[in-house]
């Protein structure tokens, strides 16, 4: 048995399985392993066209983050992230993907996004989903590391340097308890003392003050859900009372007016009649947009939503890939924007195809952030390399609170817009001392006889 102060390592193989707790042999990603894989070996291959091992790393700071590293015959090493489920992501990563890894060929972003399209979990958000975005991130930031490119200028890009951003309103410890979109995962301060950061708290409470302190920081977007706690306190029915979040807009509007563009999140709480009311309601405030009225499946309804209100719709983050996630909604004219995930739909791979098919419908693209800074580096990069690239989400409380915590390199912010790493790749590393922590959890298969 391991003793839980040590710092463990699973290290696997399809030929043996075994503990390592050396804290010598994790103080650092591996570098370099013994089978790597040569030019005869597999055609006209070079060893940089092969990976030699996937390694999950997560950490206490966020339990809902799991990083996935591929590392390079060339010693390189690509970092992606995918958000929710980080254990049974990790077990998929390591049960399924890395078996279906071990087939002869290049670990190229586009033949290993073909080769994990199972027979189940190719389409939506789930475990399946999630880990193979995880992992085609972390072969286009290896692949744009081999290059020695930003990962934007390995996409084409960039179209623009920088793009304008909103701040969506949460604490460092949103979404940290479990992996379910609730108020019981808001992570509130227990007593009325609320950290610098804490913008969930700060909205609820003190929202005038909270516009304010983001337009003397340079934001000029703000994103709030002060409607969520009547749709569960309702079951989203058309008769809940509006009265408290109509209450936050007015006091923000009345603070900064129309010089902060304001976005009403709905977490698709809301059933059809109810979020017609609400949609109503928000009418006068002259949202940039309202998200997720009703669940992003409902292509119908939301084309019927959206015919009959002036408030533009925002949705898309958690559709995930395949053939019935985007183009449903596109066809329906079911949204004025579309949201994508990039760690939650397939990857960079899918996002890009994704973001061309918006483009054929006239919407703009506007990435997901509020989970790890991987994803928002890497949604930055994609941002401001596709021509219908709109705007990106931060949480202003994750990027001075966790994410320096467990890495480095992420985008920087400066008078209200974002602009992303000019290292090759995405930019983010991870930090050595989050590595060699007793609290966090490494695991790793070798990939190749």
């Amino acid at each position: 048995m391991v003793h839980p102060a040590t710092i463990v390592w699973y290290y696997q193989s399809y030929r043996s399985t075994h503990w390592l707790t050396s804290v010598h042999e994790i103080a650092e990603p591996m570098t370099n392993t013994s089978n790597t894989v040569s030019q005869s070996d597999h055609d006209s291959e070079t060893p940089s066209q092969r990976i030699v091992a996937l390694e999950t790393v997560r950490s206490a700071l966020q339990p809902n983050a799991v990083f996935v590293l591929v590392h390079g015959a060339d010693g390189q090493v690509g970092i992606g992230e995918t958000f929710y489920g980080a254990a049974s992501v990790e077990a998929y990563i390591h049960d399924v993907a890395a078996f279906a890894l071990q087939a002869p060929g290049r670990h190229s972003p586009a033949r290993v996004s073909r080769q994990l399209a199972g027979y189940v979990g190719y389409s939506g958000s789930g475990t399946e989903v999630r880990g193979n975005s995880a992992i085609d991130i972390a072969l286009w930031d290896l692949l744009a590391k081999q290059s020695g490119l930003p990962l934007r200028d390995l996409l084409g890009g960039p179209i623009v340097e920088s793009i304008e951003i909103y701040n969506t309103c949460a604490g460092n410890d949103y979404v940290r308890s479990n992996a379910q979109q609730s108020s019981n995962n808001w992570g509130l301060p227990l007593a009325d003392e609320p950290d610098r950061y804490d913008d969930l708290w700060r909205f609820l409470h003190e929202p005038a003050r909270l516009a304010r302190d983001l337009f003397d920081e340079g934001y000029r977007g703000m994103k709030v859900w002060p409607f969520d706690l009547a749709a569960e306190a309702s079951g989203g029915d058309h008769r809940a009372d509006l009265r408290f979040g109509l209450g936050v807009l007015d006091s923000i509007r009345e603070e900064v007016g129309d010089t902060m563009d304001l976005y009403v999140e709905l977490h698709s709480l809301w059933q059809p009649r109810g979020a017609e009311r609400v949609l109503r309601a928000l009418e006068p405030y002259g949202l940039a947009w309202a998200e997720d009225p009703i669940r992003a499946d409902r292509y119908e309804a939301l084309a019927v939503l959206r015919e009959g209100t002036s408030v533009p719709i925002a949705l898309g983050e958690n559709l995930g890939a395949g053939y019935n996630s985007y183009k449903p909604l596109l066809d329906a004219r079911a949204t004025d924007i579309a949201i994508i995930d990039v760690g939650w739909s397939g990857g960079i791979t899918t996002a890009m195809r994704t973001a061309a098919l918006a483009d054929q419908y006239g919407v703009p693209v506007a990435p997901h952030d509020c989970t790890g800074p991987v994803s928002l580096a890497v949604a930055t990069h994609l941002v401001t390399a596709i021509p219908n690239g709109h705007v990106q989400e931060v949480a202003r409380s994750f990027y001075h609170g966790w994410y320096g915590q467990v890495s480095e390199g992420y985008p920087t912010i400066a008078d209200g817009r974002i602009t992303p790493s000019a290292a090759p790749g995405h930019g983010v590393t991870l930090r050595p001392e989050m590595l060699v922590d007793p609290s966090t959890i490494r695991r790793v298969t070798t990939i190749g006889s």
